[in-house]
């Protein structure tokens, strides 16, 4: 069987970017918020607060407050709950898989009855198969996974922020 050359390898990769482009696809950039300075309420002491707060300082170039009155947006989470369920059992009784729920639900307001984002909701769910064979492995998985779902969230969240409006613009 023959090689493929490199000249070969280059076209083709040239090829794939021309087509990407073509289609409209360009990479995620860093979020552009509508709003300079933010005070975060609620979800202090989650694993969400600390990156939330990262992502808006770097990312998006926010200033985050000390005080809410000093803010131009407050970011107001209601309600942060992570949750790990049986969700198959073996005929012997072993757990075989589990389901792991993280929903956050926040709204953006300016303190002063103006909402710059309504309340919503960020459900993410993912199973996952467990074997007492693999313990460690699959322990690992599971925190890589539940990474992932932070991540995801924190993905919707900024994109959330970027499309909010100024409170009756």
């Amino acid at each position: 069987m023959a090689r493929p050359t490199p000249l070969l390898g280059a076209f083709l990769l040239l090829l794939a970017v021309v087509m990407a482009s073509a289609c409209g696809f360009r990479l995620r950039g860093d979020a552009s918020l509508p709003f300079r300075t933010v005070f975060i309420s609620g979800g202090q002491g989650t694993p969400l607060y600390p990156e939330l707060a990262r992502r808006l300082r770097g990312d998006a170039g926010a200033r985050l407050v000390e005080a809410a009155d000093q803010a131009e947006a407050i970011i107001e989470v209601a309600m942060f709950n992570f949750d790990k369920q049986v969700l198959t059992i073996s005929g012997g009784g072993r757990v075989r898989e589990f389901l792991l729920t993280l929903r956050i639900v926040f709204r953006v307001h300016d303190g002063k009855g103006g909402e710059w984002l309504k309340s919503g909701e960020i459900s993410i769910k993912r199973d996952f198969s467990f074997n007492d064979s693999q313990a460690l492995a699959k322990e690992a998985e599971e925190r890589a996974l539940v990474q992932t779902m932070y991540t995801d969230a924190l993905d919707q969240i900024m994109r959330r922020l970027a499309s909010a409006r100024r409170p009756g613009a």
